[in-house]
């Protein structure tokens, strides 16, 4: 499975972070709307990605719910035919929920600056440091912790959920105490 360390914030100032994020990026970013259609898998989650142009990824990935630099391991599979493969897959798992989001990408090096308006929820920052084979975990920390100093991003804006957990905390009818 291929690896990746974490961190997700709340975005206090996406303008500052976008500049910041463009002085430091290999090249311009990419602008993309993503629907994440999540099914009920017993472990970890399953989200297919569509990207609204005929094309989408299948992700399963496993992560455990906590603040700051953590690992996530994944597998991604291609699709040309996300309609098709959401239904499928809709009948025999059951959709658990769909998170609608406007992403921004910069790339920085083999990290992923992701700035987010997510629907329900607001403006967020992800990183994603792809660690290369044989990187340490704590290599891919290191790298993230950086970016979070240069991006502004202070410990009280981290998030330890999905976004898909925190819509659900949201949800009407939910009495669970959101948690971020």
């Amino acid at each position: 499975m291929a690896r990746n360390i974490e961190i997700k914030a709340w975005s206090h100032d996406m303008a500052s972070q976008s500049r910041t994020a463009a002085d430091l990026a290999d090249g311009p970013p990419q602008t993309v709307n993503q629907e994440d259609t999540f099914f009920h898998v017993p472990q970890g989650r399953l989200k297919l990605r569509d990207f609204g142009d005929g094309t989408g990824e299948l992700i399963a990935y496993q992560r455990f719910d906590t603040r700051g630099p953590r690992t996530s391991t994944y597998e991604r599979s291609p699709t040309q035919a996300p309609d098709s493969l959401k239904a499928t897959l809709a009948a025999a798992l059951g959709v658990r929920a769909v998170v609608s989001k406007r992403r921004t990408v910069f790339l920085v090096g083999q990290t992923r600056i992701h700035l987010d308006e997510v629907a329900g929820l607001g403006q967020c920052i992800e990183l994603e440091v792809v660690l290369q084979s044989g990187q340490s975990e704590a290599q891919g920390r290191m790298m993230a912790e950086r970016l979070m100093s240069l991006l502004g991003i202070q410990p009280q804006d981290e998030i330890a959920k999905a976004y898909v957990d925190l819509l659900a905390d949201r949800a009407p009818g939910n009495d669970a105490a959101p948690t971020d």
